[in-house]
């Protein structure tokens, strides 16, 4: 559609129009006027025919003759620019329309400070700036967070300068951040800076990878690798980019109530091979419905935002 209104506009004929693509057969065509509608079988997409213009279809031939004044190549190269940009700007539009429909027909949960009981749980470096465990990032550069599920995007992705957080002990504060912060997390292996609390206690260990390997078992707790304390599940992987490759690593576990020791060589993708999924405190997440009008603000506001 984005290609077919700007070539009808510059009066460039547009031979074909269909929704999916008609390899060998279609299951529904007819002509109207100098343009053919159809709908394809084979569903991937669809396609505009543009007399003039070389595409998909490789139609050589028609580009040996003289050039028509309704052909493609005969219109300016502004109308030329346009009609090529319009399948792209269409679907950029349709993402927009497409989040904006999200929110208007479910709606957005969200995570306000009051509804995560105990916190966050914290990466090693966000603590060797003064975060704490349990804290909760309510407002960053001094705008307020209204969805806290979302510090660590923001964090991860913006730089920002300043967090301002509540601490378990409800007390705020506001720290400081140093450049390219975002990177720094990144090269560490601490792409989620605050997470939900989840336990440092094994729910799942993959046949064949290096923690079955080294007689790592379901329940088992995890204490320390290679040397770094792990208090929760989101300490494991920022531990893991620090410990070298082909090397055995120190895992210090709990198991039935007993410290144990195992040694761990990780590969190239540094993966043990784990999950875990007990959470740690309360979680209550809230709910927000936009009317039609809302979603397209709101809508158009998180395309542009995940562009961003």
């Amino acid at each position: 559609l984005g290609h077919f209104i700007p070539a009808k506009l510059f009066k460039t004929r547009v031979e074909k129009f269909f929704l999916f693509f008609d390899v060998k057969f279609s299951l529904f065509k007819k002509k109207i006027g100098e343009t053919v509608y159809g709908i394809g079988w084979l569903p991937l997409g669809g396609y505009v025919k543009i007399a003039g213009m070389i595409d998909e279809s490789m139609d050589k031939e028609q580009m040996a003759q003289p050039p028509q004044p309704w052909e493609f190549r005969s219109k300016p190269a502004w109308q030329r620019l346009i009609i090529m940009i319009g399948g792209v700007t269409v679907n950029l539009l349709l993402g927009f329309f497409i989040y904006s429909m999200i929110l208007f027909a479910w709606g957005q949960d969200y995570l306000k400070p009051e509804g995560v009981k105990d916190g966050f749980a914290v990466t090693r470096t966000m603590r060797a700036y003064g975060f704490q465990n349990g804290d909760i990032v309510t407002a960053i550069d001094g705008k307020p967070l209204e969805n806290v599920l979302e510090a660590s995007k923001h964090i991860l992705l913006r730089d920002p300068k300043q967090l301002t957080v509540q601490g378990i002990d409800g007390n705020t504060r506001t720290l400081s951040l140093p450049e390219n912060i975002g990177k720094t997390l990144y090269l560490r292996g601490e792409t989620a800076p605050f997470s939900i609390k989840t336990k440092a206690i094994i729910d799942t260990v993959i046949a064949e990878m290096p923690a079955a390997k080294a007689g790592l078992q379901k329940g088992d707790k995890l204490v320390n690798i290679g040397g770094e304390p792990i208090y929760y599940f989101s300490d494991v992987p920022p531990a893991l980019t620090m410990a070298p490759e082909g090397t055995p690593v120190s895992v210090m576990i709990e198991r039935d109530g007993v410290a144990k020791e195992l040694k761990i060589v990780l590969g190239e993708k540094k993966k043990m091979g784990i999950s875990a999924g007990q959470r740690e405190g309360e979680i209550q997440l809230s709910h927000k419905n936009y009317s039609l009008g809302a979603a397209l603000s709101h809508g158009t506001a998180y395309g542009y935002n995940v562009l961003r």
